[in-house]
């Protein structure tokens, strides 16, 4: 990328999952063909790699989907030293986090609320992808948020509210939808049908059992309003969510607000409270949206004094869609991160 924009189309090469001197290889490789397309040296590679891995020293640790880095792999350094740049890898979800809330979703809904003559303003934004798996990203004041060991926005491994012995992963994946329709319906075991077939069916474009499909976007809906909820609660700002499955986000939307708007009770349940101290919105609603950017104006008279003050009296937040793209929200982190850690913003 330069200036935000992407200077050359992307590269696609085989992953070479469980071959260590392969991937490498195929890693290097893809970087020199992006190298070989631009006009000048590249300031600085930048990109998103699974983890768990220890981001800041550029180390991949033991990863499930690439066995082949079982036992830590310095892939960082490796590069810095083959390129002769600094190299930045961090999480997809943390990058799409930050690409949505420079270029994307925060800006987006900012804007939305200064043309609804609003005052209300957010700096926080919480990135939530879903896919072959749950990921995350929190972005406060501008700025990336990874913690002290690079392990912020881990929210895959909450609990599971409907299976409490599993991770939430479990609830919010493909997998899971995929899990949800074959255990109501006859579908055969061995008869696997992908998401995109499952949404299809959902929406009565492919035949199957339309009934089935809806509950399997519905449970994933469910389980991730709680996933958005605990997460709210301690970060307090807008949710943008991305991946491939939030192309299905008509179909879980109505179960994801039912979760996040549903009361709790104390032990001996004699009090009901809102499951979050702020309202939330879904912001794809047009019926929700409008709600939200008006707030609740209210103007209050100062104690021992004529002055008058006017504030916005309603906490909320908002959940929405991505508005780059995944991949384009990722790319756009990564640039960014890179500059900020180069001082070139």
């Amino acid at each position: 990328m330069a200036g935000g924009e992407e200077i050359v189309a992307p590269v696609e090469y085989p992953s070479h999952a469980d071959n260590l001197e392969l991937c490498l290889k195929t890693i290097t490789d893809g970087f020199s063909e992006v190298a070989s397309r631009v006009k000048t040296k590249p300031a600085a590679i930048s990109f998103a790699f699974p983890g768990p891995s220890y981001y800041p020293e550029g180390i991949i640790g033991d990863l499930g989907n690439l066995p082949a880095f079982r036992g830590g792999v310095p892939l960082g350094p490796m590069l810095a030293h083959k390129f002769g740049v600094p190299v930045f890898i961090n999480n997809d979800g943390d990058l799409f986090a930050l690409g949505e809330a420079l270029g994307g979703f925060l800006p987006y809904i900012n804007h939305k609320l200064e043309a609804a003559g609003s005052t209300k303003r957010y700096k926080n934004l919480i990135g939530l992808t879903i896919g072959t798996g749950l990921g995350g990203g929190i972005v406060h004041n501008g700025r990336l948020f990874i913690g002290d060991n690079s392990a912020a926005g881990e929210v895959w491994l909450l609990r599971n509210t409907k299976h409490p012995h599993t991770f939430m992963e479990e609830s919010v994946c493909i997998r899971a939808v995929q899990r949800v329709y074959r255990e109501n319906t006859s579908t055969r075991q061995d008869e696997v049908l992908t998401a995109k077939q499952i949404f299809e069916i959902a929406r009565g474009e492919r035949d199957g059992n339309q009934a089935a499909a809806e509950q399997a976007f519905a449970e994933l809906g469910a389980a991730l309003g709680e996933c958005i909820a605990n997460v709210v609660t301690l970060v307090d700002g807008l949710v943008v969510v991305g991946g491939g499955l939030s192309n299905a986000y008509a179909l879980f939307a109505t179960a994801m607000m039912q979760s996040l708007r549903n009361g709790i009770e104390n032990f001996d349940r004699s009090r009901t409270i809102n499951r979050l101290e702020l309202d939330c919105f879904d912001l794809e609603n047009s019926a929700e949206l409008p709600k939200f950017l008006q707030g609740e104006m209210k103007q209050l008279s100062v104690p021992a004094g004529e002055r008058k003050i006017h504030y916005d009296a309603m906490k909320r937040t908002g959940i929405g869609s991505s508005r780059l793209g995944t991949s384009r929200a990722v790319s756009l982190g990564a640039y960014v991160f890179a500059l900020g850690e180069l001082g070139s913003l």
